[in-house]
């Protein structure tokens, strides 16, 4: 029997330094070029918004987030390839859509791999479309791939 997110506690709290050596092990298994710790914590010193998915008392997701003008922007979102497809990276995008709104940023960017098919499909599921393209913008074992850029509307919420 497969342990699922409804029979287990559940939750998203901010980053900690002390998480970091979770998270690279994500980073790790999820990315073929991860992230660094000295990345992650750069994030978390200037006060990038960092949060962690717990499941069953261990990390098996994060998101980092930077807002400004008006626009927040997904710089790395990830769960670790044995977590994946059981509702964490929807909990964990669902989590940075309202708290975007909450900020005030009207749209929300990311960028993402055209070969990232699983992630497309999600982003997409939520009402991402593609905005734009960065050439040459992630490696690749065959050198540079580029980068869709995703964007959503946000609704804000009302103020008053």
């Amino acid at each position: 029997m497969s342990a699922e997110p409804r029979e287990f506690f559940t939750l998203i709290r901010p980053m900690r330094e002390a998480d970091l050596g979770e998270i690279i092990a994500i980073e790790l298994a999820a990315y073929e070029f991860p992230w660094t710790r000295g990345i992650f914590r750069d994030c978390l010193r200037v006060g990038y918004d960092c949060c962690v998915h717990m499941f069953a008392n261990q990390i098996v997701g994060y998101v980092v987030l930077r807002y400004g003008a008006g626009e927040a922007h997904i710089l790395n979102i990830a769960v670790g390839p044995q977590w994946q497809n059981r509702g964490f990276g929807r909990n964990l995008l669902q989590r940075t859509l309202r708290q975007s709104a909450r900020f005030g940023a009207q749209t929300l960017f990311l960028e993402v791999r055209p070969s990232n098919a699983a992630a497309l499909h999600l982003y997409r599921s939520v009402g991402f479309c593609v905005v734009g393209r960065r050439r040459d913008y992630y490696p690749s074992r065959r050198g540079r791939e580029d980068a869709l850029i995703l964007g959503l509307e946000l609704v804000t919420p009302a103020t008053g």
